[in-house]
């Protein structure tokens, strides 16, 4: 891996916006097979109006990308802190890989499997990673 801790902060923006094309096949192609005609949508219409129209499986996928725009911004932010700050270390980058790998598994059970005791459990592991990142950004902001 590599030794800049910007690197997995790299990676994750990388996999959501995998994860968003991920979404935008599986639910235009959904959407084709209900009969969904987007031209003839009224105004305004939001992805969450197509909850009920689509199968679950497809708006898995749209939830998880959704995620991925929630916890995962403290994590970049927490990863500049530690980079401006001097606290890019083994331990950190390590934690930070860690967060990644485990929100990237994460995805692919939340978009594929989603069965919530090991979701929440990857999630927790992935939380706890970011809760020592974020202390450790603290004592390296603090000084």
């Amino acid at each position: 891996m590599s030794d800049s801790l910007l690197a997995p902060g790299a990676v994750l923006a990388l996999w959501t916006i995998i994860m968003l094309g991920w979404v935008a096949v599986t639910r235009f192609s959904a959407m084709a097979k209900v009969g969904v005609d987007i031209k003839a949508a009224p105004p305004g219409g939001r992805g969450a109006d197509l909850e009920n129209m689509l199968p679950p499986e497809t708006n898995w996928k749209s939830h998880n990308y959704t995620h991925l725009c929630e916890q995962p911004t403290i994590f970049y932010a927490v990863l500049l802190f530690l980079h401006l700050s001097g606290g890019d270390t083994d331990l950190t980058r390590g934690l930070a890989w860690a967060y990644v790998v485990l929100r990237i598994i994460h995805s692919l059970w939340q978009a594929t499997v989603n069965r919530i005791p090991v979701r929440f459990t990857i999630f927790a592991l992935a939380t706890l990673c970011l809760f020592a990142l974020s202390i450790l950004a603290v004592i390296a902001t603090l000084g």
